[in-house]
């Protein structure tokens, strides 16, 4: 997380469970050091806005995005299920974005 705020980024875990579930994810791995949010009411209306819900599921596909202070999506990734991001990889397009702005 250190890495992260050191370049001046917010993570956030967003998606369409309520709050309960969240909260009992986060338990479950441990405790987590980032705000988690649900998309829950109106179901899935972030994840729609940003392309990511799959109506066949009922439920958002996993992805990233990383988005500039501008609010200009910047990047982002899919991932398929049980697929786990890159930090390392999150982090040097991170370190692109910033040296570029």
């Amino acid at each position: 997380m250190d890495e992260f705020e050191g370049l001046h980024s917010q993570v956030l875990a967003v998606s369409c469970d309520p709050i309960s579930s969240k909260e009992a994810w986060g338990k479950w791995l441990g405790g987590i050091s980032y705000p988690l949010v649900a998309d829950f009411w109106p179901h899935g209306q972030a994840a729609q806005a940003y392309g990511v819900f799959n109506d066949e599921f009922g439920r958002p596909d996993r992805a990233i995005f990383i988005i500039d202070r501008q609010g200009i999506v910047r990047w982002i990734k899919y991932f398929k299920p049980g697929e786990l991001p890159d930090t390392v990889q999150l982090l040097s397009v991170l370190r692109e974005i910033t040296n570029g702005s």
